[in-house]
């Protein structure tokens, strides 16, 4: 007699159930994270969602040095939620440097609705140096035209 497993078969867990996961973790390793790791979907045996965790990591959830995912958390990340230290681009952006997305938060942040600790550029912007469709600040000017070789149209 076959011993019984408490996993249910594969493919179908009830309502809710969305189909399979996927990971994959590549053999190269710095620090103990694998330089790549790919999943997305449910644990089959935790029933938790896969968590991507590598030097580069994609899923629906991912952490890393680049993390890219629905929620991405890292130096460098790209997500529906995006939290990164260096750069952070998504829908919901926060970081302490660069933050691109709709709502953005962080020293440099663009975005629909930005708050930015030192320049903020968007529809809705709050900072020190700010670009919106109110006001333009001398300093956020100035920044756009280094990074971007241009002024905005409202700065002129």
């Amino acid at each position: 007699m076959k011993p019984q497993s408490s996993v249910p078969p594969y493919g179908w867990y009830g309502p809710g159930w969305y189909g399979y996961g996927y990971e994959y973790k590549s053999a190269t390793t710095i620090a103990g994270w694998p330089l790549l790791h790919i999943c997305g979907g449910i644990d089959p045996v935790t029933m938790a969602p896969r968590i991507a965790r590598g030097v580069i990591a994609i899923g629906n959830i991912a952490v890393g040095l680049l993390a890219i995912g629905g929620v991405a958390i890292g130096f460098v990340t790209v997500g529906g939620a995006s939290i990164g230290l260096l750069l952070a681009v998504g829908g919901a952006a926060i970081g302490i440097g660069l933050s691109i997305g709709g709502f953005a938060v962080g020293s440099i942040a663009i975005g629909g609705a930005a708050v930015g600790f030192v320049y903020a550029v968007g529809g809705g912007a709050f900072a020190p140096a700010v670009i919106d469709g109110r006001r333009c600040d001398e300093a956020a000017r100035e920044l756009v035209r280094r990074w971007f070789n241009t002024v905005p149209i409202t700065c002129r």
